[in-house]
């Protein structure tokens, strides 16, 4: 796949971040960025009487992607809604791009919401919008882009996400994987420096996972965002994987590639590991 972020004939560029291979760029750290993305320290968090998240740090470099995993109803989400602003923590800092977000107010999140974008389980589309109305609706925010533009951009982002064969739709005519498809494709027309999955191959069939994980994997390939999926699919995490922050009861264990996590001994893990990879034979078989 060619970088979808190259310019299209007659089209303005787009506001982009700093392209480079893992790592912070110079580039990006001369301008003012910080190498660390994303970064928990300590971060604490419950519900009524259930402690959901307990001392929980990591760090994302710029240009990471960060898988995190763990088993249903161990934070995995919530870690997500933390660094989106959407819950705040009950103690400990969250900091994007070096700034301490711990205590931003909802108009300073909007801010922060301009480069860090969320792809939701739902796809949170506009139902009341066809697919090529939901991809240009964050390309008519941005000054500068005639209506020739707008529509030359959601071609080729409809394309890049091979959903241009249903860009006259509205979402509800659409599978669960095909919305987050165009969900990613609106994601990206935002262009922003950082990309947050929240599941993005739960509740479809095995094939249609794999297509929607390879997807991802050439974005990745591409254009080299920093990026946290969250997951319980030990497939889709190999393939994508810089770095693993597992959770379990509360705690985070945080490994700095898959192959460190692949070889951990903690029994937990193996057998965390071992039943998920029978999944997609036995509904393939099914």
């Amino acid at each position: 796949m060619s970088d979808i972020d190259d310019l299209l004939p007659g089209a303005p560029p787009l506001p982009r971040a700093d392209r480079f291979n893992g790592g912070a760029s110079p580039n990006a750290i001369a301008n003012g960025h910080s190498e660390n993305f994303f970064e928990f320290r300590g971060v604490n968090k419950g519900f009524d009487d259930r402690l959901v998240l307990h001392d929980v740090s990591f760090v994302v470099k710029r240009g990471q992607t960060c898988v995190i995993m763990g088993r249903s109803g161990v934070g995995k989400s919530v870690t997500l809604k933390l660094l989106m602003g959407f819950l705040k923590p009950d103690s400990g800092r969250i900091f994007i791009d070096g700034e301490d977000v711990t205590n931003f107010t909802e108009a300073q999140f909007e801010k922060i919401r301009l480069k860090v974008t969320m792809v939701f389980q739902s796809g949170a589309l506009f139902d009341s919008l066809t697919v090529r109305e939901n991809i240009a609706f964050p390309l008519e925010q941005q000054p500068g882009l005639g209506a020739a533009d707008i529509d030359a951009y959601v071609e080729k982002y409809a394309h890049s996400l091979e959903v241009d064969h249903v860009l006259d739709k509205l979402p509800g005519e659409l599978s669960t994987g095909l919305r987050r498809a165009v969900a990613i494709a609106r994601a990206l027309a935002q262009s922003p420096e950082a990309i947050l999955y929240d599941e993005p191959t739960t509740m479809v069939d095995p094939i249609m996972a794999d297509h929607t994980g390879n997807l991802i994997l050439r974005l990745k390939e591409a254009l080299h965002r920093t990026s946290i999926v969250v997951t319980h699919d030990t497939h889709l995490a190999k393939k994508l994987a810089d770095k693993i922050v597992f959770l379990q009861e509360g705690k985070a264990t945080v490994f700095e590639s898959w192959a460190d996590f692949e070889n951990s001994t903690d029994p937990f893990l193996h057998n965390f590991r071992m039943q998920d990879e029978l999944i997609p034979a036995l509904d393939v078989t099914l």
